[in-house]
C-alpha cells in the first residue's frame, strides 16, 4: 500500500505545484552486484573496485544508469501520493531520460517528482512527472526525465471527491 493516498481533487492540486520529494537511498556496491547479475552487465566500471579505481576518473565503482533510473519506482512510491480507489499502478513510459552524473558506490540519492501533465479517462489517470534523481552532496543530479505513469482506477468504486 502506498504511504499516502488522496482524494483526486487533492492529486488534481498537485498539477504544476511543488516538487514532491523521497527520502534517501543508499547505492551500495551489493545492490549495483546484485543488478550487475541480473542485467548481465558487469563491466568493470561498475563491479571491480581496484580496476575502476586505477583506471576511471569515478575513483571507484560506479552505478549502473539504468539501476539509478528503476529506482525511480521505489523513490516516486516514497514521495509521490496515489490517487484514492487506484486498483494498480503501471509504468506508461518517457518522453526524455538523461543521465547527467555517474552515482558512485556508497552514494545516496532521492527523487524529486512535479506533476506537470494529467489526463484523466473513465477508468484511469495518466500523470506526466519531471524527474530529477539527486545524489547528495553533488550539485549535478544524476537523472533528468520526463516520466508517465498510470493509474488503473476501480470502475466500481466512487472517487472521493465524486459523492
Amino acid at each position: 500500500m502506498r504511504r499516502k493516498l488522496v482524494p483526486l481533487a487533492a492529486y488534481r492540486q498537485l498539477l504544476n505545484g511543488p516538487e514532491q520529494v523521497s527520502d534517501w537511498m543508499l547505492v551500495d556496491q551489493s545492490m549495483i552486484d546484485t543488478f550487475a547479475d541480473a542485467t548481465r552487465d558487469h563491466q568493470f566500471i561498475h563491479v571491480d573496485r581496484q580496476r575502476a579505481e586505477s583506471e576511471t576518473p569515478f575513483g571507484g565503482t560506479i552505478a549502473h544508469g539504468f539501476l539509478t533510473l528503476s529506482l525511480l519506482s521505489a523513490l516516486a512510491f516514497d514521495a509521490m501520493p496515489g490517487v484514492e480507489r487506484t486498483r494498480m499502478g503501471v509504468n506508461y513510459g518517457f518522453e526524455r531520460v538523461r543521465f547527467l552524473s555517474p552515482v558512485k558506490s556508497g552514494a545516496r540519492v532521492r527523487g524529486k517528482f512535479r506533476l506537470v501533465g494529467l489526463t484523466e479517462r473513465a477508468v484511469s489517470i495518466q500523470s506526466a512527472w519531471d524527474t530529477v534523481v539527486e545524489v547528495e552532496g553533488m550539485v549535478k543530479p544524476a537523472i533528468e526525465a520526463h516520466w508517465i505513469t498510470l493509474a488503473l482506477i476501480d470502475p466500481n468504486a466512487p472517487l472521493a471527491d465524486s459523492k
